[in-house]
C-alpha cells in the first residue's frame, strides 16, 4: 500500500472514530452520575467549547495510537498532528458561530441535523490539515549539513496550549460566550460544571424512593420546545 493512501485511510478512521467516540462523551458524564472526574474528557454543559472538547481527547489519544503504525512512513508527524487538532476547534467555531449569525439575522431556529454537520466538518478539516503536512516533505530544512530551523519548538508550544486548555477551562471556565451552556439555542447565564444537572437530565433515573424520573431523551430540544408550544397555547 503506497504511504499516502495508508496514512489517508488513518485520518479517515479518525474521523469516524472522533465522531463515535466524541458522541459518547457528550452524555458521558451524565452517565457517570456527574462524576467529577469524568468532567476532564466529557462534555459538561452545552456550550461551544464542551462540544470541541470532547473531540480532542479521542484525537489525541488516536493520534498516539497511530504513531505506532504510521511513524516509518509520515513526515513531520507531532507537529502535523498537534495542528490537525487545533484546526479542528477553530474551523468548528468558525461555522458555528457564523450559522448562529446566519440564523439570528434570517430568523428561524437553528437545525440540528446542520449543528451536527458543522461538528463533522471541523473534525474532518482538522484531519486534512494533519494528512496534508503528514505526506509533505520534511518542514526541518538542512543546510551544509545543519538544520536552520527546528519544528520542535512550534509542535511543543502548540501541545502545550491545548494541553492547559482543554484540561483547565472546564473547572475554570472564563466568562464568554464560547463557553457559557447553551441549552436549546438559548444561553443559561452558567459556564463550566454546572450547581444543579437535575432540570438538564437526558436519560431517566431511579430516585431515592425508587421511582424512575424521565428524563428529556436525547432529542430533548424537541420536547423542550413542544413543552413551550403547549404553555403558550
Amino acid at each position: 500500500m503506497k504511504p499516502k493512501v495508508k496514512i489517508g485511510l488513518f485520518e479517515f478512521a479518525c474521523v469516524i472514530w472522533m465522531a463515535m467516540a466524541g458522541s459518547l462523551l457528550h452524555f458521558a458524564f451524565e452517565l457517570t452520575e456527574f462524576w467529577t472526574p469524568m468532567a476532564y474528557l466529557a462534555a459538561v454543559n452545552e456550550s461551544a467549547w464542551e462540544h470541541v472538547k470532547m473531540y480532542f481527547w479521542p484525537g489525541l489519544f488516536f493520534a498516539i495510537a497511530q504513531y505506532t503504525y504510521t511513524r516509518g512512513i509520515a513526515n513531520n508527524y507531532w507537529l502535523g498532528k498537534g495542528l490537525g487538532l487545533l484546526t479542528m476547534p477553530l474551523a468548528i467555531f468558525a461555522m458555528y458561530f457564523g450559522y448562529l449569525e446566519y440564523v439570528n439575522i434570517a430568523g428561524g431556529e437553528p437545525s440540528l441535523g446542520l449543528m451536527i454537520g458543522i461538528m463533522l466538518a471541523g473534525i474532518a478539516a482538522g484531519q486534512f490539515v494533519s494528512y496534508k503536512i503528514l505526506t509533505s516533505e520534511p518542514l526541518e530544512s538542512r543546510a551544509d549539513g545543519r538544520v536552520e530551523w527546528r519544528t520542535a519548538p512550534v509542535t511543543a508550544a502548540v501541545y502545550s496550549v491545548l494541553l492547559v486548555a482543554f484540561s483547565t477551562f472546564t473547572y475554570m471556565p472564563p466568562k464568554l460566550a464560547v463557553f457559557e451552556h447553551f441549552y436549546c439555542y438559548q444561553y443559561t447565564g452558567e459556564y463550566g460544571i454546572l450547581d444543579d444537572y437535575e432540570p438538564y437530565r437526558v436519560f431517566p433515573k431511579v430516585d431515592e424512593d425508587g421511582n424512575t424520573v424521565a428524563g428529556g431523551g436525547v432529542n430533548y430540544c424537541a420536547n423542550v420546545q413542544g413543552d413551550q408550544q403547549i404553555a403558550m397555547n
